[in-house]
């Protein structure tokens, strides 16, 4: 190498990256961390102060006809400054008597508002006494519609009491389908490699920018780190039929669901609405949506007079359709639209 080329290699070297003695200086912490690191730690800071625990004590029947008090309980998130909180139904169903515990410590009683088991969310609100319900943060609502496979985010937790845990990975699959503990299947859960510790049921997944995407709600345990959330616009839905209705009233007609793209030319073909619509994966036999005719593959893109972009539409057309009453569904079967009669039936635990 002449003396050129070694002037020039050396140019593309980064300025003052070398002590003068030769030896790599000493960074400091904040050039250390990289920019996952930062991003991670700033969605951790921003969303942690709205992390609650959440303890649940519930009347149970023993063997020999007797009562006997079980304790429970998971984490939760306030969504609303005057102490509403998102969580999972199964961490509060039935729950004799709540208890929150919040980020600075404090120990406030709850009540349940309500909770749906088929989508497995639940919404609680902190019963403090005045005063005490002072410097409440909530969480900012993200868009789980606009989530991306691969996508950073962050599952934060706080079991048994203890600061926030948190666990970081990435988006590893969209529009999964996940049995509740009621029996029915939750459509359109994302996937995401970041582990669930115990006691972190309930609690929010972020994105880098500590938005809430979503409601984590499930481990598979045989599977290692393959954790379930709720996307947060099924979870915003239902908290508000909870806050208006006290529960969820849905329709039923036998798809297992998810939103997929419609090819643009058959967006203009059709001059529809949006984009998008809700895929049938799978139809119940002997259900509303076989008797009118809907196959595997097919995209509803309108149910009545409402139009559908996908899973989240679905589900908030069915809560307002009448069981028992004919309606129309609407869909995209290769490139032909049909319409279709179809007479939903009252979902399994709506009274």
């Amino acid at each position: 190498m002449n003396r050129d080329q070694e002037l020039e290699y050396l140019s593309l070297l980064e300025p003052n990256s070398l002590s003068q003695t030769g030896t790599v200086g000493d960074p400091s912490d904040e050039v250390l961390l990289d920019a996952y690191s930062r991003a991670v730690t700033g969605a951790v800071d921003k969303i942690s102060p709205s992390v609650v625990n959440i303890e649940v004590h519930q009347s149970v029947r023993t063997r020999r006809g007797g009562n006997q008090e079980r304790q429970g309980g998971g984490s939760g998130f306030l969504f609303t400054p005057d102490g509403l909180i998102l969580t999972n139904s199964h961490v509060v169903h039935d729950a004799n008597r709540v208890t929150v515990t919040l980020s600075d410590g404090r120990k406030l009683p709850a009540r349940t508002i309500g909770d749906d088991p088929a989508t497995d969310l639940a919404v609680i609100q902190i019963d403090a006494p005045a005063g005490e319900g002072r410097s409440l943060t909530p969480v900012t609502l993200g868009d789980s519609q606009r989530l991306r496979v691969g996508q950073v985010v962050i599952a934060i937790g706080s079991p048994y009491g203890f600061q926030s845990t948190v666990t970081a990975g990435v988006v590893s699959a969209l529009g999964r389908s996940l049995r509740s503990y009621s029996g029915r299947l939750i459509e359109d859960v994302i996937q995401t490699d970041a582990s669930l510790n115990p006691g972190n049921s309930g609690g929010p997944l972020v994105d880098s920018n500590g938005r809430v995407v979503g409601v984590n709600t499930a481990t598979i345990l045989p599977a290692q780190g393959i954790c379930f959330a709720i996307g947060i616009n099924t979870a915003k839905f239902v908290a508000s039929r909870i806050l208006r209705d006290g529960r969820i009233q849905c329709s039923f007609i036998g798809v297992s669901a998810q939103t997929a793209p419609l090819h643009r030319r058959i967006v203009r073909y059709y001059d529809l609405a949006h984009e998008s619509g809700a895929v049938v994966l799978s139809v119940e036999p002997n259900s509303p949506a076989q008797r009118a005719g809907l196959r595997d593959g097919d995209v509803i893109i309108a149910f009545g007079d409402q139009s559908v972009s996908g899973v989240d539409d679905l589900h908030r057309v069915l809560s307002d359709v009448r069981a028992a009453v004919k309606t129309t569904v609407s869909f995209i079967r290769g490139t032909e639209k049909i319409k279709a009669a179809i007479i939903p039936t009252a979902a399994a635990g709506n009274n």
